[in-house]
């Protein structure tokens, strides 16, 4: 697995959990969104088993509705420990990102506190 597979990986769900905040969506749709803002490796293959442990987990919902176009469609929602996960994500996503992206451009020398 490539480095930003395995470093995507671990974000992914947060991504995926304030895409579904916004609106109710389906996995294709979700995949294209996600496309959209620059993760164009992301899959509907990489979507779908994300969208399933987020399901186990109690974080979003899925509902079947009619489609304008096609076949009924699974439209997923986010639950109330949904958004509390997703906040959880975000305070804790900000806490690393800083200190992380310092280190990474060199910003930081090692023996600094």
């Amino acid at each position: 697995m490539s480095v930003r597979s395995e470093l995507l990986k671990g974000i992914l769900d947060g991504c995926v959990l304030a895409i579904i905040e916004k609106e109710t969506v389906y996995g294709y749709e979700l995949s294209a969104k996600l496309q959209k803002v620059g993760l164009d490796d992301v899959s509907e293959g990489t979507i779908y088993p994300v969208l399933l442990r987020l399901q186990k987990n109690n974080w979003i919902v899925g509902e079947m509705r009619a489609s304008e176009s096609g076949p009924r469609r699974k439209y997923y929602t986010l639950t109330a420990d949904g958004e509390e996960a997703l906040e959880l994500i975000r305070s804790e996503w900000g806490r690393l990102a800083v200190p992380v992206t310092a280190l990474l451009k060199g910003e930081v020398e090692h023996g600094d506190h």
